[in-house]
């Protein structure tokens, strides 16, 4: 499997907050962490409700992967996401994801955010 290209069609999925293209990614019972779900959800329908309205609270957002470090069943990839919103000004953050994978599933997610003044000089974006 080619983890930098799964990793930005994954992120690519995000940025296009395309909820039932995004689940192709994940196995039927993920488990998933992030900052608003430190207590986890579990099972892709959990992940689609939360998806969904995740989705529809946020402005355009756009996720830029940065770099991958492959581990025994999968990876820890580290993006920028740069937050557009209609009426105010861009922000930035810098996340890590720990993807568990199984076959080309991810059967864990655990998300990691730091947000960002500026994004690193040197850091290559879609813009």
């Amino acid at each position: 499997m080619d983890l930098e290209d799964f990793n930005r069609r994954w992120l690519q999925a995000w940025s296009d907050k395309d909820v039932s293209e995004l689940l192709k990614f994940y196995a039927a019972d993920i488990d998933y962490l992030d900052p608003q779900t430190p207590a986890g959800l579990k099972g892709r329908d959990a992940l689609g409700a939360y998806l969904t309205g995740l989705f529809g609270a946020t402005p355009p957002m756009r996720y830029d992967p940065h770099e991958i470090w492959p581990t025994a069943n999968g990876y820890c990839g580290r993006w920028y996401c740069t937050i557009m919103p209609l009426d105010g000004p861009v922000s930035y953050l810098r996340g890590f994801d720990l993807v568990v994978l199984d076959s080309e599933e991810i059967v864990l997610n655990e998300v990691y955010v730091h947000p960002l003044d500026a994004l690193p000089s040197g850091v290559q974006t879609g813009a």
